[in-house]
């Protein structure tokens, strides 16, 4: 099975913190590197299975959520649209 992404676009949020701290940058990157190995990070079981179910041929959006241990504000979303036609990583509080 393989997560199609679409196009991969940042807020401009994540993409300026991302420039300025290799720290977060590094997260932003191991966090897409687990979602694309459908690790759904730190949701709960039942987030986690709506993602499986949209996996399958009926589809839907995938939502998953990554924490960084040492920096509780680094928190970030990814977020790929139903049609696949796009893959987001954001900041929470830009929903």
């Amino acid at each position: 099975m393989e997560l199609t992404l679409g196009r991969l676009v940042a807020t401009a949020m994540v993409a300026e913190l991302a420039a300025e701290n290799h720290d977060f940058s590094k997260h932003v990157w191991q966090s897409l590197t687990r979602y694309l190995n459908f690790d759904w990070g730190d949701l709960c079981d039942e987030d986690k299975d709506l993602n499986r179910i949209a996996l399958g041929p009926d589809g839907g959006r995938i939502f998953a959520a990554y924490d960084h241990p040492d920096h509780e504000d680094w928190r970030i979303w990814i977020i790929t649209e139903a049609d696949r036609s796009v893959t987001t990583v954001l900041f929470p509080c830009e929903y």
